[in-house]
């Protein structure tokens, strides 16, 4: 549904959008992620067509946002950093402003109203109808801009920091609309809140001045970066002997202590990449005797991910050295 292949955007000497090449299935919700400076919004303003860019291609939607623009245009919903809003329009004027230009001549006043309405509603703004844009809080205004991008129900989604200014209710709310959207529409959630991006989508990019660093889940990630399974066994009654017996289970690398308290002790337990050891570990404990109190996968936080990918020094081709090789 959208694809980019090594788009490039400098603005003078400065690289903004370095070589970056990424693809979105349809139905799917990718996050762009990258700290502050790094280029998503660059990237974003580029495939909505705001601006254009100095090298490589993108097509939204099967249209070329440069050769195409207008048919890239009616199949986009563009919710940019700050709102578009007119400040002198109420809310339901700026609505059916929006719905005139986005759904053309071939939608009735009828229909017009209609998905005003339904748009209000499913953003939670229809008690603001009557409230001047100016006069709206930064929450409402970020609910109004997104009702704009939604209204003529367009096939792909662009978001840039869609919560931010939201309560935490609001962004509760935010989340679940968006998730909503999954499948019916293709979205790209820009953002540099992490736990928004583990909350809503399926996939990441990261970027990083200007280059991106790593397309994955953010469990596939954790794999490629540690190259080890990590479980986390936690045994009651073993002792001290509970640490031996685990590291002699077939396929286990390493074994640490995690924490101990109250005659239990927790252990994270390393073995090859691609190579489960749970049973084993399990029957281990449960053969001697003690209790096998939790046993699960240890996962690397987005958070952890992101600062990995963002601080390491990259190798010859500008990726972190753990990406290249994975």
């Amino acid at each position: 549904m959208i694809e980019v292949q090594h788009l490039t955007k400098h603005y003078g000497r400065v690289t903004a959008v370095d070589d970056v090449s990424f693809r979105v299935e349809r139905g799917e919700i990718l996050g762009f992620l990258g700290p502050n400076g790094a280029g998503k919004t660059t990237t974003m303003r580029i495939l909505t067509g705001y601006m254009p860019a100095s090298d490589g291609r993108a097509t939204v939607a099967g249209y070329d946002v440069f050769e195409q623009p207008l048919e890239a245009k009616r199949r986009t919903g563009y919710l940019p950093e700050t709102p578009p809003l007119y400040p002198d329009m109420t809310v339901r004027e700026y609505l059916d402003f929006v719905a005139r230009i986005k759904m053309g001549g071939t939608a009735t006043s009828a229909q017009r109203r209609s998905r005003v309405t339904a748009v209000m509603e499913r953003t939670r703004v229809a008690d603001m109808a009557s409230r001047l844009c100016g006069k709206l809080s930064k929450g409402y205004r970020q609910r109004v801009g997104l009702a704009q991008a939604i209204i003529h129900n367009p096939e792909v989604l662009i978001l840039d920091e869609p919560t931010a200014g939201l309560d935490p209710k609001q962004i509760i709310e935010t989340r679940e609309l968006v998730r909503s959207l999954a499948g019916d529409h293709t979205v790209i959630l820009s953002t540099h809140i992490l736990p928004e991006v583990a909350q809503t989508c399926q996939r990441v990019v990261i970027i990083n001045k200007g280059r991106v660093v790593a397309v994955d889940t953010p469990d596939n990630l954790t794999s490629r970066l540690r190259g080890t399974e990590t479980l986390y066994v936690q045994v009651e009654g073993g002792g001290a002997e509970a640490a031996r017996v685990l590291e002699v289970v077939p396929g286990v690398t390493r074994v640490s202590l995690a924490d101990q308290r109250n005659g239990t002790a927790g252990y994270e337990v390393e073995s090859a990449k691609g190579q489960d050891v749970r049973r084993d570990l399990a029957r281990a404990v449960v053969n001697r005797g003690w209790g096998l109190l939790e046993l699960r996968p240890v996962r690397m936080s987005l958070e952890e991910i992101f600062l990995h990918l963002t601080t390491e020094e990259p190798d010859e081709s500008g990726m972190p050295q753990e990406v290249a090789n994975a």
